[in-house]
């Protein structure tokens, strides 16, 4: 089963994304399939200027910055980084930044994402 856009405003940020920054559309691709084959039932919208994932509730978002991407984990200080991947010093907050596609499998992305999602429908139970 394939995923539908959540909203038009998803669609359009994504456009827009295409047509300005081909690279980081790329990027950004490469992450939503990561995020949205992860579990069935996730939601996308976009909100604080990304793209924010959620089940019950956002675990993770992907917001765009000039040289790099940002997935941006809700509450990622309780999430185990046995790879020293998640940056911040946020009380909650955690991210890993990409400037490439190769990042999403060097920075371990795939594994980030299944532990937050995992920790939001636990937490939310």
């Amino acid at each position: 089963m394939h995923h539908q856009l959540q909203d038009e405003r998803v669609q359009g940020l994504l456009d827009d994304l295409r047509l300005t920054r081909p690279d980081h559309y790329t990027l950004v691709q490469a992450v939503r399939q990561i995020i949205l084959d992860m579990a069935p039932g996730i939601v996308e919208e976009v909100k604080y200027g990304g793209i924010l994932f959620g089940i019950l509730q956002p675990f993770c978002g992907v917001f765009v910055y000039s040289n790099h991407i940002t997935i941006e984990f809700s509450d990622g200080a309780k999430l185990p980084d046995q790879f020293g991947m998640l940056a911040g010093q946020g009380k909650l907050r955690r991210h890993i930044k990409l400037n490439q596609l190769e990042d999403v499998s060097i920075k371990q992305l795939p594994h980030f994402i299944e532990l937050a999602s995992h920790q939001n429908t636990c937490d939310s139970a």
